[in-house]
């Protein structure tokens, strides 16, 4: 089928930054797109889908350093249901750090995964402070590298794109911190305990 299938891989995925970050991508696309939600329950009906596609678009968030389980959930499940035609399968990440190549790990997983299975990488996006860069002057820069790997998906190029605030990384860090900090206040945790490794409070010792 002509045009782009979409699979957001977010365990957000309706109110995530991913879907927002898939929408940006629609409209950037100079052919239709369709996005789709992966979820625990339609791994089926989307691998049916994809198999309409000849290019796939994985949206989603850095994890841990890698993939959602989510996404690595359907890629199990996918790899099993492929077609003879293989998709080629581009990829948009974001992650809440600074440097955009803090994705590298998980977009390795990605390039894994089509080694595996035969199919191709196509084109990249891995965005930096992905949690905030939506929300700030600085989203038509994000605008630009999507509408470059609109180009790049739709043209069959294996680009390699990124892009993250143009501040200073200390700036950054800081602003990051007085979020955190407020929005622990807002749920009645201080800053030390957000700082403490202690996931609950420990017994006394008698």
């Amino acid at each position: 089928m002509a045009g782009i299938l979409i699979l957001n891989g977010s365990p957000r995925a309706p109110r995530s930054n991913s879907r927002r970050y898939a929408e940006l991508f629609a409209k950037a696309s100079p052919v239709p797109t369709e996005t789709v939600n992966i979820t625990r329950t339609n791994h089926g009906e989307l691998c049916a889908k994809a198999a309409r596609y000849h290019d796939v678009l994985l949206v989603f968030p850095l994890y841990a350093d890698g993939i959602p389980v989510s996404l690595l959930n359907f890629l199990k499940s996918w790899q099993d249901r492929l077609p003879p035609k293989k998709p080629r399968i581009s990829v948009l990440i974001n992650c809440g750090f600074y440097e955009p190549e803090q994705n590298d790990v998980a977009v390795a997983m990605i390039e894994q995964f089509c080694r595996r299975t035969g199919c191709t990488l196509g084109a990249v996006l891995k965005i930096g402070s992905g949690e905030a860069i939506l929300d700030t002057p600085f989203v038509f820069l994000v605008r630009r590298r999507i509408r470059a790997l609109a180009a790049a998906v739709t043209a069959g190029r294996p680009r390699v794109l990124q892009v993250t605030m143009p501040i200073p990384k200390r700036l950054f860090v800081a602003a990051s911190a007085v979020y955190w900090e407020n929005y622990g206040r807002r749920s009645g945790i201080s800053k030390r305990q957000m700082q403490s490794m202690d996931i609950e409070p420990q017994p006394p010792v008698t």
